[in-house]
């Protein structure tokens, strides 16, 4: 399960957050939010960041110049690159093509199941998609959650990622309904915008692997019990 934490704003957090076995730290490049912090102040992140952990750093923008996510992506030294904004796949593929060795990102904002069937003109020309909850003004951060049910049987055509309103309180509920390739988490794991509670971090960490044993059991379970069936007995 790929956990996404995004929104990180202070060395300390980052390092700390690393070390919990998360898989992606995300930073906001967007100077309007809340969360933003400068290219210099995420390359203070990273440099901080444990040398042992192996964890993604993903920059997220909005109808961002090309030019501007190059220079951001080299002074930062990011690995990944969220769009967030409403850029098209031919916007995403010319990001994709001026930088081949960076994870590329593309985030919809689900309004309806209709939003969904653009997933499909995307999945050629990214390697992620994310999914978030839809809202008129603000581009993530909500606390808003999607209808997890209708996610069911997504399928774009590549691994996505869950956003939108989870917490740990309704993690296993959100992954046992929609079955996603990761999770991303801002405010369900804040005190404040930019100012995460490890607590919470820690307790989504917990939860997560929580459900992982559970379904490790059941399906042993099942395999017990298809293995003693009276089919399967001389």
């Amino acid at each position: 399960m790929r956990v996404k934490i995004c929104g990180i704003t202070q060395p300390a957090q980052g390092r700390a957050i690393a070390q919990l076995g998360v898989s992606a730290l995300g930073f906001i490049c967007v100077a309007a939010s809340p969360r933003y912090v400068a290219p210099a102040q995420i390359r203070a992140i990273v440099e901080a960041l444990p040398p042992e952990a192996l964890v993604d750093r993903v920059g997220v923008f909005v109808d961002a110049p090309l030019e501007e996510i190059q220079q951001v992506v080299a002074l930062a030294q990011l690995t990944a690159v969220q769009l967030h904004g409403n850029e098209s796949p031919d916007g995403c593929q010319r990001v994709r093509e001026a930088l081949p060795h960076i994870e590329l990102i593309k985030a919809l904002r689900v309004r309806d199941a209709a939003t969904l069937d653009l997933a499909h003109r995307y999945a050629p020309h990214i390697d992620t998609l994310l999914l978030d909850a839809y809202h008129p003004h603000l581009y993530g951060g909500t606390g808003a959650t999607l209808d997890w049910a209708m996610l069911r049987d997504f399928d774009p055509g590549c691994p996505w990622l869950l956003a939108g309103g989870l917490t740990p309180d309704n993690v296993q509920h959100a992954l046992r309904a929609a079955h996603p390739y990761g999770i991303d988490l801002s405010s369900g794991v804040e005190r404040s915008p930019g100012d995460k509670d490890l607590g919470l971090v820690e307790r989504l960490m917990g939860a997560i692997a929580q459900l992982g044993r559970q379904e490790s059991g059941s399906t042993a379970q099942d395999d017990f019990i298809g293995a003693r069936s009276p089919e399967n007995l001389e």
